[in-house]
């Protein structure tokens, strides 16, 4: 009996300890900072807290990624501070202007960057807007000491950065690189899995099945980035190449469009699967084995051997003998999903072993839509002008800390698209939760303390439990509001001062900044889901009409990074098959390119104009009786001619290009503008 009540109190304890560890940390992080703070004589150590605070993550990679960012992010804004002060040294007016237009910049470019990049940019928006505050005064104008100002609100800053990064890094080992490796092998086994089964002839079930789980993991790899960004934070003796590790999660989206690509045609083609059904077996690679290749623990404990297996194997493939187009077909979208595999391998690798092998293409900045960054522009720089002409209007003593905290909250929110207004709703909740408790704090329990070890044990009793629930799943906003406005709320200084009417007024202007940023977010919601889909769609469309024409791209490269930032940017809650149609843009943006350059070699431009035509026009039907006729054209060609391997491969991608057209014909037809 004993062990069986012992039991389920040991697991909840393992479960347990990790946020209630997180929680101390925290803690610990936030009384160093305000000890040197208060020791240094700093003149608003709640700033050095604060940084602290919000530094502070779950995950060691993320905090010590997230204070660097911060340090970028902090400079920069007070640089911006310093600038808007000496272009309007007698303006109020022209200083709230430009602190709105700056606003408007950083909320843009934390939409265009990602995961910590994009917080640096929100955080040099927020940290010039405190500077400002703090030089206009209650209801002043600029009184020219923003340099004095920054250099301040700089070291309070970087002192709660570094006391975090330092207290985290002490106490963490950091486990993001294995986790990061776990989900790349498993996202990799899966991924060739599913190509291992598309040389079988499915029932028409599976076949459904199937194209369900390939959406699924398209939407699934957007999410590695995050996850690397986070390791790459994590102190190592080794280096961590980030680039080159998202370009080769980035070819796993190349495997994904070859196995459809292989699925796709032998659905619409089943006299081909007799040619291909044996594929695997006639390979004679242990380790490419469909039973093999699908062990994540191959690709995490023996990735060097796979890769070097995948890269025989995709060599056969290549010079395999076949006359028939479609047999072609399925041959080399294999290799292709086997290269793209091999890619993959080599990151799995680059994460451990960064030294064994050669570096692999990087990837670059994508733009998916410009639309999105101009309303979050938008929307930011009408929120803080709105709400310094509040402050003009109404002379509130607090009003540079109602703008200060709307353009926190602005730009904190405006990056999660349409969970933007649920996680702003869910902070302002955590927000008035903090106002309570830390009122409670500060008139109940800090009166009666005379120390600062006292002190820390009074926001222990906060902190500690704020950090363990924010580590947790439920409810995470709430619990990271009050993390985050703690210590401002408190507003600690040496000797402290408790002033109610103070804490209140100050209190109602910092929840209401976060209100009217709430407010902002319901108000000038961002794009829906399903209309950021079917832009990413339209525009998708109108880039591959463009393809048929004008001159031919060396290379499909700049294709297949465009397209690889729609499927990334395309919202998690829309229908699966938008994700399957992005991936046939793809498949036929490629084949477009290599459909050109072969016809050019051969001087078959005029006979392939038709199906450039067809396609920019929108008429899949047309397309694919032209694609006919540019397949005869090259099968007409003699035979001795030199070219007969790259001239049986461009009728393979002809097949290819039609079964695309075929299965999403209502897609490449629609209406979209020039």
């Amino acid at each position: 009996m004993g062990v069986t009540v012992a039991a389920p109190t040991l697991t909840w304890l393992r479960a347990a300890t990790p946020p209630l560890l997180y929680g101390v940390r925290l803690w610990a992080a936030v009384c160093l900072a305000l000890f040197l703070a208060f020791w240094l004589e700093l003149e608003n150590p709640s700033w050095a807290g604060t940084s602290a605070a919000i530094v502070c993550q779950p995950v060691l990679g993320a905090s010590l990624r997230k204070g660097w960012f911060r340090l970028i992010g902090t400079l920069v804004g007070a640089i911006a501070a310093v600038v808007l002060s000496a272009c309007f040294p007698q303006s109020r007016s022209g200083f709230l202007l430009g602190l709105a237009l700056w606003g408007a910049a950083c909320a843009l470019t934390s939409t265009l960057l990602r995961n910590f990049a994009a917080y640096a940019a929100a955080l040099a928006g927020f940290t010039a807007a405190i500077i400002v505050g703090d030089e206009l005064g209650a209801v002043g104008g600029p009184n020219g000491d923003a340099f004095q100002l920054a250099v301040a609100r700089t070291s309070e800053i970087c002192i709660g950065i570094v006391c975090a990064g330092g207290v985290l890094a002490t106490t963490d080992l950091g486990s993001t690189r294995r986790r990061l490796a776990t989900l790349f092998a498993g996202l990799s086994a899966e991924i060739a899995s599913g190509l291992g089964r598309a040389v079988q002839q499915l029932p028409a079930s599976l076949q459904e099945e199937a194209r369900t789980q390939r959406r699924r993991l398209a939407l699934r790899l957007a999410g590695l980035g995050t996850v690397i960004d986070q390791a790459a934070g994590e102190i190592s003796n080794l280096p961590f190449r980030s680039r080159a590790i998202q370009a080769a999660a980035d070819s796993l989206f190349d495997a994904i469009v070859a196995w459809r690509l292989v699925a796709t045609h032998l659905e619409y083609s089943p006299v081909a699967t007799a040619g291909v059904s044996r594929i695997w077996d006639s390979l004679s690679i242990d380790l490419v084995a469909p039973g093999v290749i699908r062990d994540p623990a191959l690709w995490q404990n023996n990735a060097f051997a796979l890769r070097a297996a995948l890269h025989t194997a995709l060599r056969r493939l290549i010079v395999w003998p076949t006359e028939s187009p479609s047999v072609r077909l399925v041959y080399d979208s294999m290799a292709e999903g086997l290269l793209a595999l091999r890619r993959a391998a080599t990151g799995v690798l680059l994460i451990d072993q960064p030294g064994l092998v050669g570096m692999p293409r990087h990837a670059r900045l994508r733009v998916p839509d410009y639309l999105p960054l101009l309303i979050n522009a938008t929307r930011a720089f009408l929120t803080i002008g709105a709400a310094s002409l509040i402050w003009i209007w109404t002379a509130w003593p607090s009003g540079t800390t109602f703008i200060t905290f709307a353009t926190i909250g602005i730009t904190l929110f405006t990056p999660q698209e349409d969970a933007a207004y649920a996680m702003a709703r869910t902070f302002t909740a955590g927000s008035v939760l903090t106002v309570i408790l830390a009122a409670v704090i500060e008139f109940a329990l800090l009166p009666q303390v005379t120390s600062f070890g006292g002190f820390c044990i009074a926001l222990g009793l906060v902190l500690v439990p704020a950090g363990a629930l924010a580590a947790q799943p439920w409810q995470q906003g709430v619990f990271f509001a009050m993390q985050a406005n703690f210590i401002p709320l408190l507003s600690p200084s040496n000797p402290n001062v408790y002033d109610p009417p103070r804490y209140y007024n100050s209190a109602m202007a910092i929840l209401g900044g976060i209100v009217f940023a709430m407010l902002a977010m319901r108000l000038l919601p961002p794009m829906a889901p399903a209309w950021r889909a079917r832009r990413l769609l339209a525009l998708t469309l109108r880039d591959l009409r463009r393809l048929t024409h004008g001159k031919v791209p060396s290379s499909s490269r700049g294709w297949e990074n465009k397209a690889y930032s729609r499927l990334s940017a395309l919202p998690e809650s829309v229908d699966l098959l938008q994700a399957g149609r992005l991936g046939a843009a793809l498949s036929v943006g490629k084949g477009i390119i290599r459909l050109r350059r072969i016809a050019r070699r051969f001087g078959l431009d005029a006979e392939v104009r038709g199906a450039m035509d067809a396609i920019a026009a929108g008429n899949s039907a047309e397309a694919i009786r032209a694609l006919g006729h540019f397949d005869r054209a090259l099968a007409a060609l003699p035979a001795k001619l030199p070219g007969a391997g790259p001239r049986l491969r461009a009728r393979a991608t002809t097949l290819s290009v039609s079964d695309a057209l075929t299965q999403h014909a209502s897609y490449f037809d629609a209406k979209v503008p020039a």
